[in-house]
């Protein structure tokens, strides 16, 4: 609040010490718990699509099926020798037991069971890999494929989100790395929800910063009953460290910048030039750590027609100034 102006004396304010509410905040987009581009790993033609669009689908649900007509020979044909294998096996076992083939014979016959046992698995890993499952409960996406279609192998088809959770990334300055810790509460709001808040909990930090900004990432898990935020969302983030009392704050406004920044302060009707050590900065005002004290009267505006000494007077007791406490 800025005090009373008398025709062209400076505007000023009364400093009052006052809880603060130490927090950071940030801009962050929300993301998915777990999300999927699914793709094909063999080239082959849709037979059968098992989902809607937009729905919740289970963990392994079939959502598409490719042909597997030549898939479906091979395995058969794979089983079919692994039987011939298996018999021609337990047949020379008994000619072994009396004694009619070497145990050499045998060997070369188990031999061929397993590679006709490993013939079966890969042709039905083979047919396996022609239908896509979901890896887990999830939303799908909008397809753009209908039955018929032929797709090439690594050709984005399906997209699968887990939105019961969101994960919300951001960063903040590095000076904050030594308060900052898994679980601490961080409240959430979006311009597509207004009025409304969300709370998330810091998940993990990552242990490089990023050498330009000299910032830190975060991310923080929230959870998404309803599903009403959704991915890809951008909201702003406020994470309280802590409360301090008595804090000063002092109007930007009144900051004179320079290699060291001061104020005017008005003493027994004069201007007198102090400086200042500023810390963190909020809604127009900045907290002082050192240079004035709460009660002292700064002068707001019009400090760039005043000299040191000049005299100032005001109509009325001048307005105080300082910060709220958190809410």
């Amino acid at each position: 609040m800025r005090g009373k102006r008398t025709g062209r004396q400076p505007e000023t304010a009364t400093l009052v010490a006052s809880d603060f509410a130490d927090e950071l905040s940030a801009v962050g987009s929300l993301k998915a718990a777990e999300s999927v581009v699914l793709r094909p790993e063999t080239s082959g033609r849709v037979v059968s699509i098992g989902f809607r669009d937009g729905e919740v689908v289970s963990k392994g649900a079939l959502l598409l099926a490719l042909d597997t007509t030549v898939q479906d020979a091979e395995l058969a044909q794979a089983r079919a020798n692994l039987a011939l294998t298996q018999s021609s096996y337990r047949r020379n076992q008994e000619l072994l037991e009396k004694k009619f083939i070497s145990p050499q014979a045998l060997e070369a016959s188990g031999a061929a069971l397993a590679v006709q046992q490993a013939a079966v698995q890969l042709a039905e890993a083979k047919a396996a890999k022609m239908r896509l499952r979901a890896p887990f409960r999830g939303m799908v996406g909008l397809r753009e494929l209908s039955v018929g279609t032929y797709v090439k192998e690594g050709e984005t088809l399906i997209t699968v989100d887990d939105i019961a959770s969101l994960r919300v990334d951001f960063r903040l300055p590095e000076s904050a790395l030594g308060r900052l810790a898994r679980g601490q509460v961080v409240s959430l709001s979006s311009d597509a929800l207004p009025g409304e808040a969300f709370t998330a909990r810091v998940e993990a930090l990552d242990p490089q910063l990023d050498p330009n900004g000299r910032s830190i990432a975060v991310r923080a898990r929230l959870d998404n009953p309803g599903g009403r935020l959704r991915p890809g969302m951008f909201v702003r983030v406020r994470m309280v460290l802590g409360e301090r009392k008595q804090v000063v704050m002092l109007p930007e406004a009144a900051v004179i910048p320079g290699q060291k920044p001061s104020v005017y302060t008005v003493v027994d009707g004069k201007v007198v030039p102090v400086s200042v050590r500023l810390g963190v900065r909020r809604d127009a005002q900045v907290e002082v750590l050192e240079g004035v004290q709460a009660g002292a009267v700064v002068v707001t505006a019009g400090q760039m027609k005043l000299k040191p000494g000049a005299a100032v007077t005001t109509a009325a007791p001048a307005a105080p100034v300082g910060m709220a406490a958190s809410k």
